[in-house]
């Protein structure tokens, strides 16, 4: 009897959003790519609720977490998943890796690492502060292929925070440029992040496939190429800025430059930290042979690394705050954030919007190489600027290589333009690039203000056109024409 009391209930729900909103976006039907493919009720309301989510999301005028979770509850409370799919949907693999290496970088930023760091890169530009963020996030774009982009944000964020101590900027900006530098380079390489790891799965392409593929330059010269243009372009950017205005008095321009200052006051704290950090990144880097998931391995790293330093405070008199302490320091928002957005996504690729989607390319593709893979790129840019791109990425990876069994294509320009642009531009919102959400939560803690919708686009908005449009010369001239 209650089960089909609550099939009655939902299916109300569904009828009660349909005729609420279906006027609204009756416009919206006529002119999307989904015209013609007699979408359901259910999918009209789920995309619905996702885009005003989203919306939410990026406008901030309620709390983001508030506004992603409320999008969880609305699709769950009209049938779009259960609360137990809801559950399911969310990677709590990546969840603990987040929450364990967020953890070890509290710690790192206790060992004095971070200044020190901060204050040679400072001296090594010289005190320009343009050039010192620009090499800051030029070494996050790196890193992270080999690295979460998320982990780079939290190791590298204790820098910029030192030397804005010292200068009196504002943090939200530079650490910003960094989230978006980390999301850079992922693809570049097949350690990076999930979308290169789905290919490989898909097509089985190495590692060296991401550096020289089929005769020709692959993904880690072509978006090195591009990044080191786009980070040029940053550099003027910022001269142009308050940033190239700060100033500093004599005595601490002399301590940011490591004369006078011991930042790692604690050498053996330091070395247990950044040993375990190693070490458990070492671990990570060889999960297939250990058998186990990689948020498992995290999880034992830092309980490991957390437990010697919980035994050898105090017998080596290490300074350190309790445990208790360093994980109220965890934004436990980001987290809860993360978890809402796989959510959702969820709820999405469960009424099957992401394959309407993904099926509406077909036609294009078959039209021509140049024509399919430069609707593709930026189709797909705009959307996984709003969507959280793994899933949509992944879906769209099973339907080229279906049309490359089916049609006799050559899928590779279609790969590679679905993967850079799916990860470029993921760039433009905090809903498309979590680690973007984590960089901005952690500058406006540190700055004690929240940054205004137009100055965050001040920052994606060029850094998304430009890396995109650098990206796809380089890929119509190196992956399209020659064979055309």
């Amino acid at each position: 009897m209650g089960g089909n009391e609550d099939k009655q209930r939902t299916s109300l729900s569904i009828q009660i959003a349909h005729y609420c909103f279906e006027p609204v976006f009756a416009w919206f039907i006529q002119l999307n790519p989904w015209k013609g493919r007699n979408m359901e009720p259910i999918q009209i309301t789920t995309a619905i609720i996702f885009a005003v989510t989203i919306i939410f999301v990026i406008i901030r005028k309620i709390d983001t977490v508030v506004a992603a979770l409320l999008g969880v509850v609305a699709m769950v409370a009209v049938g779009s998943m259960t609360e137990v799919q809801a559950f399911t949907f969310v990677d709590w693999n990546v969840m603990m890796i987040l929450i364990s290496v967020w953890l070890i970088a509290g710690y790192f930023g206790k060992t004095g690492i971070p200044e020190y760091l901060g204050d040679r890169t400072l001296h090594w530009s010289k005190g320009n502060i343009p050039l010192f963020v620009t090499l800051i996030g030029g070494l996050a774009g790196f890193v992270s292929m080999f690295i979460d982009n998320v982990v780079v944000v939290l190791m590298l964020a204790p820098i910029i925070f030192h030397i804005r101590k010292l200068y009196g900027f504002k943090a939200t900006g530079p650490i910003l440029f960094i989230g978006l530098c980390s999301n850079f380079m992922g693809t570049a390489l097949l350690l990076g992040d999930l979308p290169p790891q789905m290919l490989h799965s898909v097509s089985g392409v190495e590692f060296l496939g991401f550096i020289w593929h089929s005769g020709r330059p692959s993904s880690f010269l072509i978006l090195t190429a591009t990044y080191l243009i786009v980070l040029v372009l940053f550099y003027f950017k910022f001269l142009k800025s308050d940033l190239a205005f700060c100033v500093l008095d004599e005595e601490a321009a002399h301590e940011a430059a490591g004369q006078t200052t011991e930042h790692i006051k604690d050498k053996k704290f330091a070395v247990l930290v950044v040993g375990g950090f190693v070490l458990t990144i070492i671990a990570m880097a060889m999960r297939q042979f250990l058998g186990v998931k990689l948020g498992f391995i995290a999880f034992a790293g830092t309980l490991l690394m957390v437990l010697a330093v919980e035994i050898l405070k105090k017998p080596l008199k290490f300074d350190v705050p309790d445990l208790e302490h360093m994980l109220s320091e965890i934004e436990w928002n980001a987290i809860a954030f993360y978890a809402a957005l796989f959510a959702l996504v969820g709820g999405m690729e469960q009424t099957h919007i992401l394959e309407i989607v993904a099926n509406w390319f077909v036609p294009f593709i078959e039209q021509g190489l140049l024509v399919g893979t430069s609707v593709l790129y930026w189709v797909t840019a705009p959307i996984v600027g709003v969507v959280e791109h793994d899933a949509f990425i992944l879906t769209l990876l099973y339907v080229i290589r279906d049309l490359g069994e089916t049609m006799d294509l050559n899928v590779w320009p279609y790969y590679w333009a679905l993967v850079w642009s799916g990860t470029l531009g993921s760039n433009l919102t905090i809903a498309g690039a979590p680690a973007l959400f984590v960089a901005l939560s952690m500058g406006e803690k540190e700055d004690g203000e929240k940054m205004a919708l137009k100055e965050f686009f001040s920052y994606t908005v060029p850094y998304v056109i430009s890396s995109l449009v650098i990206c796809y010369i380089f890929m119509v001239l190196i992956w399209v024409l020659p064979l055309m």
